[in-house]
């Protein structure tokens, strides 16, 4: 679907009829609206004190740590060979994994064990470690430190605010809110989300820090909370049903992909951070003593939000050129063929047959 999207944003944006101008208002307005509801969909995938990220937690983290390590030779190797003069992003991107299209993919094919257990670990704690450091890799020269202070003063609000909803949520008012809500049709939940994640957004533009962690965050403190489904699949609508599109849309319209196909070098870029993010991901689960190492190194491996991130911010910013971002997202829809591959032999099992149907540890909203 999302790659549909993108496609359409090609033949609509620079690179087709440009009939789309992502730069004429209200458009950036719209888009910016749409990458956070992106990232705050990916975060509600992640539930930091669910019983599968606490069983795989220990094998999880060093399979993050041994990809970590092995990125950064491979990012400064292929920036030296590229000449794309960003060698950390190349590492954050190839280090991440995306828990929007790895947690559905579980969830579809109903796998289980602790296979899948040490898959959502690695997964989940990847996603939430790169969300922060990537923005970062991307900022102008002089703001790192103010890009970090603003990451910082979101995590403390989040904070106060997922402590003080759950101390709310005991009280009656806040229960006799949500029936009345229920009963009148308020969707008073959907607008107390919506609210929260707008208001991480805007401190992130008043400190310089990024929206992705203030949407992914809003994500993990409404997972947190343990909310009804009812109120997932208002979000969803919401988001989904066209914020979100709009954003890839937007992104594909902005992008050009004429300078990729025309730059040999930038091919060479999107190839190697689909191999890279591959090759990574097999050793780690290798490493990390797991016994069906490939299926799950490859599961790991999908990306796709993180490197469309990177180009919307690196876009904005100036910091990164059309050939570069066009680069990133083809990249990232590349490591879908293998995390595709990943999933199906972890579905049939060591034997051939297939996995154990398995109780639900992962949120069941797809994004």
């Amino acid at each position: 679907m999302v790659i549909g999207e993108l496609f359409a944003g090609f033949v609509l944006g620079h690179t087709g009829f440009g009939v789309v101008n992502s730069a004429t208002q209200p458009l950036p307005v719209l888009s910016a609206i749409g990458f956070a509801m992106l990232m705050f969909s990916a975060g509600t995938h992640v539930d930091i004190g669910s019983e599968a990220i606490r069983q795989g937690f220990a094998r999880g983290l060093l399979a993050l740590a041994i990809v970590a390590v092995t990125a950064v030779p491979i990012g400064l190797l292929l920036d030296h060979a590229l000449g794309v003069g960003h060698p950390a992003l190349i590492a954050v991107i190839v280090t991440g994994s995306s828990a929007a299209i790895a947690f559905p993919i579980i969830e579809e094919r109903n796998l289980a064990g602790p296979n899948v257990a040490f898959l959502i670990a690695w997964v989940a704690l990847a996603d939430s470690v790169t969300v922060v450091i990537m923005p970062l890799t991307i900022v102008k020269s002089g703001n790192p430190l103010e890009a970090i202070g603003g990451d910082a003063a979101i995590i403390a609000v989040g904070v106060v605010a997922l402590v003080a909803a759950s101390r709310a949520r005991r009280e009656g008012f806040v229960h006799q809110m949500r029936d009345e809500s229920l009963q009148r049709g308020w969707a008073w939940q959907v607008r107390i989300s919506l609210v929260l994640l707008l208001g991480l957004s805007a401190i992130a533009q008043e400190t310089g820090a990024s929206t992705l962690v203030a949407g992914f965050l809003a994500g993990m403190i409404l997972v947190r909370l343990h909310e009804s489904d009812r109120l997932a699949l208002q979000f969803s609508g919401v988001a989904n049903g066209f914020f979100v599109p709009l954003f890839f849309v937007l992104l594909g319209a902005e992008l050009n992909l004429r300078a990729l196909l025309t730059s040999p070098s930038r091919i060479l870029l999107a190839i190697g951070l689909a191999v890279a993010a591959v090759i990574t991901h097999v050793i780690a689960a290798r490493v990390a003593g797991h016994e069906r190492y490939v299926a799950t190194g490859l599961a790991a491996s999908a990306q796709l939000g993180m490197p469309a991130a990177a180009a919307s911010l690196g876009l904005s910013s100036g910091l990164l050129g059309p050939a570069e971002a066009a680069a990133l997202v083809a990249g990232g829809c590349l490591t879908l063929i293998p995390a595709t591959v990943g999933s199906l032999l972890l579905a049939r099992g060591v034997d051939g047959k297939p996995s154990a149907p398995r109780a639900r540890s992962a949120p069941a909203q797809s994004t």
